[in-house]
């Protein structure tokens, strides 16, 4: 609320948001799962159109005011996108060694980081070891999954 004006402050392309808010899976493995939740803690910050979120999420915040509480389902397109399958790699064992070490071990499911030719960093979850090396998926760990957002917008700027 404009403390001036007392009139409502609707969330903008570029706002900067205090909120609390959680993802929760809606299908696929780990269905029902909370992925992130920062209704027990402190609030989160979001600024708008810096690519903090995936587009279609942000776009449920558009139009909404300081103080609302409210929830939305997301479908992939909308959230981390679909699961791409030429995301699943195969990385040898030279480059592991590399990177991870001579006497790296992981589990399935582990987040493992690479460098990357240009010197960022690229995260994959460890699924399994081949003859060949091991076998990585880039996707985001929610690609492919519905999603509900749930969202307490504390503070609008």
């Amino acid at each position: 609320m404009n403390q001036i004006t007392n009139t409502p402050i609707f969330v903008q392309p570029n706002s900067y948001l205090t909120l609390h808010y959680r993802i929760v899976v809606e299908s696929g493995p780990g269905k029902g799962s909370v992925f992130i939740d920062t209704f027990d803690g402190r609030p989160a910050t979001l600024q708008l159109g810096v690519g903090q979120w995936a587009p279609g999420m942000e776009q449920v915040l558009l139009g909404q005011s300081e103080g609302d509480c409210f929830s939305a389902t997301l479908p992939p397109e909308d959230a981390y996108g679909d699961r791409n399958p030429e995301l699943v790699q195969l990385v040898g064992h030279a480059m592991l060694k590399e990177h991870a070490g001579e006497d790296a071990g992981f589990e399935p499911g582990d987040m493992v980081s690479f460098t990357a030719p240009n010197g960022g960093q690229y995260s994959g979850i460890f699924k399994e070891t081949t003859a060949d090396g091991a076998l990585f998926d880039f996707n985001h760990p929610l690609a492919g999954r519905v999603l509900r957002l749930d969202v307490d917008l504390l503070g609008v700027l």
